[in-house]
């Protein structure tokens, strides 16, 4: 045990050796409202740490946080997930101060989703014609003969009224406050095999509990959110679904590399699956762990995956 202690402390000094030292000034980790992120967060955060880099974690609005380190008030983003946030990640880039590190291995979606129970009541699924057809079985009193779509946060800024409107939906949008909240309201519908339909993304913990499908709106094309012109409705934007294979970044603000240099070289190297931020936000969702003590258990199971990024490998 001692020796594979004293193997450890040399593999996570040694980017440090040809780096100047990090600043003593804390490395402000912005955390969100949903579990990977958070997790995801904590654990570069603690393996900063190993480096001796003085972190501090600080709950950040979700769109806000790209201006936030654009000015450096925070030093860096572990999810920028492109169908949500791109857009304000590319306006903050715009103006200067931030900038893409690197790029996690994991693609992403997100978009309606809904649970297998659901297509039973509505087999023409996944069309998004034949839900529209069948709007009624998600009908609740709040949403009167419409059917109810159970969106995300509203910061999320996910545009589903507008999709709502330029396709013709026959849904009212209710936005739930948290993830928690999508997952409550999800796992009530299964106890009254109710159908429901609602926002999720992948990658997440949902498709394991909760086998499902994404709604195929159509496709997804560039400019279809910003030109009329692009998509089924000559006369509306959002006429279409989100990015079926988005991008899942790292962005930090430009000062970082100068002022934190150890840290910066290890935040360049970090990289995670599908399966991996599945399995950070199963931790704290369905097993019950707070983050800070799921980046823990995570960091202690997966030495191989984590190593390479302190040694400068990989």
């Amino acid at each position: 045990m001692l020796t594979r202690m004293i193997a450890t402390t040399a593999l996570c000094a040694a980017p440090t050796l040809s780096l100047a030292a990090d600043s003593p000034d804390p490395i402000v980790i912005p955390t969100h409202n949903w579990s990977s992120q958070i997790v995801m967060s904590h654990v570069v955060g603690q393996l900063m740490e190993r480096l001796g880099a003085n972190v501090e974690f600080v709950s950040t609005d979700s769109q806000a946080v790209y201006e936030a380190v654009r000015l450096g008030d925070a030093t860096l983003e572990v999810e920028v997930w492109e169908g949500a946030f791109g857009p304000a990640f590319e306006a903050a880039r715009a103006k200067g101060g931030i900038h893409e590190v690197a790029a996690h291995d994991a693609v992403t979606r997100e978009d309606w989703w809904y649970p297998e129970w659901t297509k039973a009541a509505c087999p023409g699924l996944p069309d998004w014609k034949a839900l529209n057809e069948c709007a009624a079985l998600f009908a609740t009193p709040e949403t009167g003969e419409k059917g109810r779509f159970l969106g995300g946060p509203v910061d999320w800024l996910k545009h589903d009224q507008e999709r709502v409107d330029a396709l013709g939906l026959n849904f009212v949008v209710v936005n739930a406050g948290s993830a928690a909240a999508l997952w409550a309201e999800l796992e009530a519908a299964e106890k009254r095999n109710q159908p429901i339909v609602l926002f999720n993304w992948t990658p997440n913990f949902v498709e394991a509990v909760w086998p499902g499908e994404f709604v195929e709106f159509p496709s997804y094309a560039e400019g279809c959110k910003t030109d009329p012109a692009v998509g089924p409705n000559p006369d509306m934007t959002y006429d279409c679904g989100n990015p079926a294979d988005g991008y899942l970044k790292i962005a930090a603000w430009d000062g970082m590399q100068e002022k934190w240099p150890r840290a910066y070289a290890m935040l360049g190297r970090v990289n995670f699956t599908n399966p991996q931020i599945a399995e950070l936000a199963k931790m704290v969702d369905v097993d019950g762990l707070d983050p800070e003590e799921a980046a823990m258990e995570w960091i202690d199971a997966n030495e191989n995956v984590w190593a390479p990024w302190l040694a400068g490998e990989g």
